[in-house]
């Protein structure tokens, strides 16, 4: 029999997942320890593993590539609560210091609350499994991600995806997975899958793709430094082929130990009867609703919420047994359905624009004069304030050993804060701490606009954005007016940054979005076509290429070749919005504000430094207090001078120029003999000056005399006396003089020696 290279990986494949053992798990059916490896096309490996850890789960998975291992447990209760109208799947992972034998540094020593890449990475697996759930499914699910090892090469969200995916798999909860997850880079051309840290520091992309079988993606989520289209198509292509060897193993091990799934609850069914009775009287006036263009946001909520209450009254009167919030939910399922059937067959929105259209934009800049840069950006009915903050760089913010550890990075000169106050959809709520949406939509933004920022900007820029109206891609909004306010604050940027959100509407059935029947792409989506469409997948970048990508499903699974069409209009959309910006600034402001801050550097002799600091960092304090600016040791030589305005520096200047005493060096000779007038007695030796306005320095006892003398009073030396000294420039590394008066006294051959000496004295 000859075997192929084909039969032989294949026979391979199948030795690794058989178990080591046989002894089953009476609570999980999951055999103690059932493995598999997985091996991507560029060598490394990843294992998937479960049953001997956690076996109360439901499902348990541990994930490992490298040292860094992940286990993520699956819990569901037992049947749904009453009343239960949607499915809570809650995701908590934690990134904690044992698993990289670290202490925390707080003041409890131990992990509080989640950080903020904690809650990212919660959030980017529960976008990536949500999609999968079946819709009727509502029973309370919880995914815990549990940190074992982690090591500084390969980063835990992916694995901690994978783990995810296995272990629901594995478990009797209902899912329609796996999916399989991978983190693409690009590096001069070549695709990278799962790279490490140090290949993500090099690389131009670093994006997350999740993929279901049959090729079909499920969740992107990336940033790139301006990644041409091509790439990114390529990237994600790659992507989706990786993700197929993870969706096969664990689809081996779930028909060998995976366990029976539960059946779903079934809903309340309603009586065809109802069914019909809330569609017949609502579908008129709803297609009403939906072809008037010229409803807004708040007048067609209104008028859907008036037809919504008015075909409530009238079937409950009819069918007093039904609850009215089951009418309510077949009035929800019959609007939906509206709304996406007028959209194939009118060829156009809601609102009057055709598929491809964008909304109307307004932006304007330099709102405020004492802002360092400001900007308000108007999309429609998304409305964004956007302001720069400049300070020193002292102001970064610090990363905790653990975000710096997964990150790369130990401090952040660029932050954007997103803020979502309930007035931006007319409501009323609580203002507070941000939630996981409004830190989730700022780090997209952030990640959007990090890439055109220059690396070696002298300040820390802080940029805040306040979404006051909102009617879809609020998060792409603050891409395009952060751009203008970093213009406006004359930062400069390499190029301007725009974002949009694009939709997707399909037709399928049974759960096959592999073969869709048919499927319309929408460009710039309000806030009823996200929640009425399919997908929403935000794109930002400059007009040479993408900067960040978000997509994010509603349906188990879309082919490429929807994710290609979908990025081509989001390209056309992007250039059609710089365009309009252009018109509002085109490129970093040249002239200054009078409210920017100034950054100086100014060199400063190492013996002067104590002149500058002062006892205690006094003259350092008093420079903060009376002028605001602040002095940055940048090196041995150097200070980096931070102020509010050029009228603050000018008279920080002053002030340093008065602490610094001048000497006349110049006048001093390499060699020269002069006249030191003594100051003052001390045990090492004796103080003294050369010039009136010098300050005193130190002729050590080693150069005093010839002999070897304890204290300068063995020669008769005097305060105010006067002596012959020869001068020999001035240490490299203190600054202070080198002065000595025995080399007058004999050879000058002892002039290296005697120096020497003085060195081993600590002098």
């Amino acid at each position: 029999m000859i075997f192929t290279r084909k039969s032989l990986k294949l026979l391979n494949y199948r030795l690794k997942c058989i178990p080591t053992t046989r002894r089953g798990l009476q609570s999980s059916g999951i055999n103690d320890s059932a493995a598999v490896e997985v091996n991507f096309s560029n060598g490394r490996n990843m294992t998937i593993s479960s049953g001997k850890l956690a076996r109360f789960a439901n499902g348990t998975a541990i994930c490992q590539m490298g040292d860094t291992a992940v286990m993520v447990t699956a819990v569901a209760k037992g049947k749904p609560a009453p009343g239960q109208s949607f499915m809570p799947l809650v995701v908590d992972y934690r990134l904690k210091n044992a698993a990289s034998g670290r202490i925390p540094m707080n003041f409890m020593r131990r992990e509080m609350g989640p950080s903020e890449k904690e809650i990212l990475s919660a959030r980017l697996i529960d976008r990536s499994l949500r999609p999968l759930f079946p819709k009727d499914y509502r029973t309370e699910t919880q995914l815990v991600c549990n940190m074992l090892a982690m090591d500084a090469v390969h980063a835990p969200d992916v694995l901690a995806m994978n783990a995810a995916s296995m272990a629901l798999s594995l478990s009797d909860i209902p899912w329609h997975g796996p999916i399989g997850a991978v983190r693409v880079g690009l590096c001069d051309g070549e695709v990278l899958v799962n790279p490490t840290r140090r290949e993500l520091q090099s690389s131009q992309l670093d994006l997350v793709v999740s993929a279901t079988k049959q090729n079909l993606v499920v969740m992107l989520e990336g940033k790139g430094n301006v990644v041409l289209m091509q790439d990114l198509l390529k990237a994600i292509k790659q992507g989706t082929r990786e993700a197929q060897f993870i969706i096969h193993e664990i689809e081996r091990l779930q028909k060998a130990y995976g366990r029976p799934k539960r059946e779903v609850e079934a809903l309340t069914q309603v009586e065809p009867e109802l069914v019909e009775a809330v569609k017949s009287m609502c579908e008129m006036r709803l297609r009403e609703i939906f072809q008037d263009a010229q409803h807004d946001k708040i007048s067609r909520d209104n008028a859907v919420n008036e037809v919504r209450a008015n075909v409530i009254d009238k079937v409950w009167s009819s069918y007093p047994d039904m609850e009215p919030g089951i009418i309510g939910e077949e009035f929800n399922k019959a609007c939906r359905n509206i709304f996406r059937e007028l959209i194939f067959e009118q060829n156009r929105r809601c609102d009057g624009r055709d598929y491809d259209s964008l909304r109307n934009i307004s932006c304007q800049v330099d709102m405020y004069k004492p802002l360092h840069g400001s900007s308000l950006f108007q999309r429609g009915q998304t409305q964004v304030f956007c302001t720069v903050s400049l300070d020193s760089q002292e102001s970064a913010m610090k990363l905790d050993t653990l975000a710096a550890l997964d990150s790369g990075l130990k401090a952040k000169n660029f932050m954007l804060h997103y803020e979502f106050p309930p007035y931006a959809t007319g409501e009323v709520g609580r203002i507070g701490p941000i939630g996981r949406r409004e830190m989730g939509h700022g780090a997209l933004a952030e990640r959007g606009l990090l890439p055109t920022l220059p690396h070696d900007y002298p300040f820390t820029v802080r940029l805040t954005s306040e979404v006051l109206e909102s009617n879809g891609s609020s998060s792409m909004a603050t891409v395009c007016g952060g751009s203008l306010a970093l213009m406006d604050a004359g930062v400069p940027v390499t190029a301007p940054a725009a974002g949009v959100a694009i939709g997707l509407v399909t037709k399928y059935e049974n759960n096959d979005t592999k073969h869709l029947q048919d499927y319309r792409i929408l460009t710039d989506i309000l806030g009823i076509e996200d929640y009425m469409g399919d997908m929403d997948m935000k794109v930002a970048g400059t007009r040479k290429g993408f900067t960040a990508i978000q997509a994010d499903l509603k349906v188990p699974g879309i082919p490429l070749k929807v994710v290609m069409e979908s990025l081509q209009k989001a390209s056309d959309a992007k250039s059609k919005i710089l365009d309009i910006m252009n018109e509002a600034i085109r490129e970093p402001r040249k002239y200054r504000k009078e409210c920017w801050p100034v950054s100086e550097r100014i060199e400063v002799e190492p013996h002067q430094r104590s002149q500058l600091i002062g006892p205690s960092g006094l003259h350092l304090k008093r420079i903060y207090l009376e002028t605001g600016a602040t002095l940055t040791a940048t090196d041995e030589t150097a200070f980096s001078i931070f102020a509010p305005s050029q009228a603050a520096m000018d008279e920080a200047k002053e002030l340093i120029d008065s602490f610094m005493v001048k000497e006349r060096v110049p006048d001093l000779e390499f060699g020269g003999i002069y006249t030191a007038k003594i100051t003052e007695l001390r045990d090492t030796g004796v103080m003294v000056v050369l010039y009136p306005s010098m300050p005193p320095a130190l002729l050590h006892n080693s150069q005093l005399d010839q002999r070897k003398i304890a204290h300068p009073s063995a020669l008769g030396l005097e305060v105010g006396q006067e002596i012959q000294v020869k001068y020999f420039g001035r240490d490299p590394v203190s600054g202070f003089m080198r002065l000595s008066r025995k080399v007058l006294q004999g050879p000058a051959v002892a002039i290296a020696r005697s120096f020497n000496k003085a060195a081993e004295n600590g002098t």
